[in-house]
């Protein structure tokens, strides 16, 4: 029996990939969370064979969640079913620990056919996420700019860059606004930028927000 945990902040999307998988034989559902912190409490109890967890909930960054409970949990396997193209995170999603990516246009048999890879203890890459893995080995040039930025970095680059002040971003995140600004001002030396103006230019110019 393949034993899974949902996490998405959404109850429709955890209840459409529920009813996906609970129609297969050998699947058995062992919890659902909708924040990163509810998964961090909860799936250590159940111990499951495959995490299914979106890349956008509430809570700490959840690349850093994906990280912590890798290894923590080294036996379970993390597949990201996310909104995000897979040329804008799934990289990052993999060197944070994940097994497997697909985004949620996926086809419900391909959903399925990741879990089982994973329980097996294999990764699940799609040709896309392949490619980009074959471009990222074979690189000789210089990286992107926010590739510089750690996780918990580069989730703040985003919201800056979305607009977000330093209040709602600390609540948010539950670190203070000193915490913020310190990292803005780290993200902006790492990135060489002057200005939130200027980063979200170039936030944009790389699909790094929608």
């Amino acid at each position: 029996m393949i034993t899974v945990f949902i996490a998405d902040d959404h109850p429709l999307v955890r209840k459409g990939l529920r009813d996906i998988l609970l129609g297969e034989a050998g699947i058995q559902i062992v919890g659902e969370a909708a924040t990163t912190q509810e998964v961090l409490d909860t799936v250590g109890v159940s111990r499951p064979d495959v995490l299914v967890t979106d890349l956008s909930m509430p809570g700490n960054s959840s690349l850093s969640m994906i990280e912590d409970l890798t290894q923590q949990l080294p036996n379970m396997s993390v597949l990201v079913v996310t909104i995000h193209p897979e040329e804008r995170f799934a990289l990052r999603a993999l060197r944070a620990g994940a097994a497997g990516y697909l985004t949620k246009d996926s086809n419900p048999e391909e959903i399925v056919r990741a879990v089982r890879v994973l329980a097996e203890g294999k990764k699940f890459i799609t040709p896309t996420v392949a490619e980009k893995l074959a471009q990222e080995l074979g690189r000789d040039f210089r990286q992107p700019l926010h590739e510089a930025l750690s996780n918990r970095e580069f989730q703040i680059m985003r919201l800056l860059a979305k607009g977000a002040p330093a209040r709602e971003i600390a609540e948010r995140l539950s670190i203070s606004i000193h915490t913020v600004n310190t990292y803005k001002s780290r993200i902006m030396e790492k990135m060489n930028m002057k200005s939130v103006t200027e980063l979200t230019l170039y936030a944009i110019e790389n699909r790094l927000i929608d």
